[in-house]
C-alpha cells in the first residue's frame, strides 16, 4: 500500500508554471474618483465628506483602479449606489455572470503562457469574495474554457484578502499529492458586491471606497516540471496560515440585503506588524533563516499604512516593497486576486534587472496575504533561474 501512495505522488515541490492576470477595461485616475464617486450616488452635497474621501484617495499610494462597474451601470441599478437600499439580487446578478469572465480573461493568458493544451488542466482551485451561488464561478469557468469536465474542483467562497496566498497553498497540496496534476488556482474579484454611496455613520466604508479595484488572476502549478516544456519560475517549499491574537473583529465582512458591508478596525496594521514575526520566522527557516532583506517580498498590497509598518517593523529596505507598491499604484487593493498580481510583477522587475532568478537576485522569498479573522497566510518560495547572465 505505502508503494501506491508513493506512486501517486508527486517528486519535487509545487511549481508555478505561468501566470495571467486581466481587469476590467474601465480604469478610474485615483485624483478624479472622488468626483466620480459622489456625483454617481448623488452625494455632491456632502462637501465636508468628499473632501475626507478625496484626502484618504491622495494618500492611498494608488493612481488608477480598475472597475466593471461603469458608470452607465450603475445609473441603471440606483440601488446600488444608495447606502443601504436592498440591491443584493442585482449585486449577485452582476458577480454570478462577470466573476468568472473576468477570471476566464486570466486564465486565457495563464494557459497560453504555460503553452500546453487545457486537456492537461486536472485541477482548479476558485477563490471570490464577490457572490456566491450553485453550482459556483468554477463550474461556471470550467465551461468558458472548455475543460474536461473531470477537472476536480474546490470553489473557496469568502476568503476576502488572503485569498491569493490561500488558493497557491491548496493547489500546493494538489500538485504534491497527485502524480502529472496541472492546477489552474484563480482569483477573481469585482466591487459590485461592495459599492455603495458614502455615510458619515460608517467610514470603513470610505475606506474600502478609496482603495478597491477589480481583478483577477490565475496560476498554473504542478510538480516535477517536463523539462524543455515547462517552465518553472517559482517553487512552494512551505505553507502556513494563523490567525492573530487579540484580532477579533479587526476585519469583517456581513452579506446582507444590501451587498456585502465591510468593518475594519483603525489599528489594522498595528495587529499585523505587532503579531506576524512568529509566522514570518517559522516561513525564513525553511529558506534557512536568511535575514529579512535577503528575500524577496511578495506582500498582499491591503493599503499603504500596513506595507508602512511591515516594512518599519521588519527594517526592510524601501526596495523590498517595490513590486507591491507598483501593483497598490497601478491597481488598488483587489482583494485575494492582488498578491497573484505581486508575484507576476516581481518576475517582471527581475527580467528588466536582468535578475539570474525571478526573485529579483534573491533565491527565496515569502508570498504574505492579510484578510479577514485577522488571518495571515504565508508561502515560501525559491526563485528559479531564468538563465539571465
Amino acid at each position: 500500500m505505502a508503494a501506491v501512495h508513493r506512486h501517486q505522488r508527486s517528486v519535487g515541490p509545487a511549481t508555478v508554471l505561468a501566470i495571467g492576470k486581466a481587469t476590467p477595461p474601465t480604469a478610474h485616475p485615483q485624483s478624479e474618483y472622488a468626483d466620480f464617486f459622489f456625483d454617481v450616488t448623488n452625494c455632491s452635497e456632502k462637501t465636508a465628506l468628499k473632501a475626507k474621501f478625496a484626502r484618504i484617495c491622495k494618500n492611498s499610494g494608488i493612481q488608477t483602479r480598475y472597475f466593471h462597474c461603469t458608470e452607465e451601470i450603475l445609473r441603471a441599478n440606483p440601488s446600488m449606489c444608495t447606502f443601504k437600499d436592498a440591491s443584493l439580487n442585482v449585486r449577485q446578478d452582476i458577480a454570478i455572470r462577470e466573476v468568472p469572465r473576468l477570471a476566464e480573461k486570466a486564465a486565457v493568458k495563464a494557459i497560453e503562457e504555460w503553452g500546453q493544451p487545457r486537456s492537461r488542466i486536472t485541477h482548479m482551485v476558485f477563490a471570490t469574495t464577490s457572490g456566491v451561488n450553485m453550482p459556483g464561478a468554477d463550474l461556471t469557468l470550467t465551461r468558458l474554457l472548455g475543460l474536461n469536465l473531470n477537472v476536480k474542483r474546490t470553489m473557496l467562497y469568502q476568503q476576502g484578502c488572503f485569498g491569493g496566498a490561500t488558493v497557491l497553498r491548496v493547489a500546493k497540496d494538489l500538485a504534491e499529492n497527485n502524480r502529472g496534476a496541472r492546477v489552474l488556482a484563480v482569483v477573481s474579484e469585482l466591487t459590485c458586491v461592495t459599492f455603495r454611496a458614502p455615510n458619515e455613520d460608517h467610514l470603513d466604508n470610505l475606506v474600502g471606497s478609496a482603495i478597491f479595484g477589480d481583478g483577477a488572476a490565475a496560476v498554473i502549478m504542478g510538480s516535477d516540471p517536463v523539462p524543455e516544456i515547462e517552465k518553472p519560475q517559482f517553487e512552494i517549499h512551505w505553507s502556513g496560515e494563523t490567525v492573530l491574537p487579540e484580532s477579533d473583529g479587526a476585519i469583517e465582512g456581513r452579506l446582507t440585503e444590501a451587498g456585502l458591508i465591510f468593518h475594519l478596525l483603525k489599528d489594522v496594521p498595528g495587529l499585523i506588524s505587532r503579531n506576524t514575526l512568529p509566522i514570518f520566522n517559522k516561513a525564513l527557516e525553511v529558506a534557512g533563516s536568511p535575514s529579512w532583506n535577503d528575500v524577496f517580498w511578495c506582500v498582499h498590497p491591503g493599503g499603504r499604512a500596513i506595507l508602512d509598518e511591515v516594512e518599519k517593523t521588519l527594517n526592510l529596505k524601501p526596495e523590498k516593497m517595490e513590486a507591491t507598491r507598483e501593483v497598490l499604484r497601478d491597481y488598488g487593493n483587489m482583494s485575494g486576486a492582488s498578491v497573484l498580481f505581486v508575484m507576476d510583477q516581481m518576475r517582471k522587475r527581475s527580467a528588466a534587472m536582468k535578475a539570474s532568478n525571478t526573485g529579483e537576485g534573491c533565491e527565496w522569498g515569502l508570498v504574505v496575504g492579510f484578510g479577514p479573522g485577522l488571518t495571515v497566510e504565508v508561502s515560501v518560495l525559491k526563485a528559479i533561474s531564468t538563465g539571465f547572465a
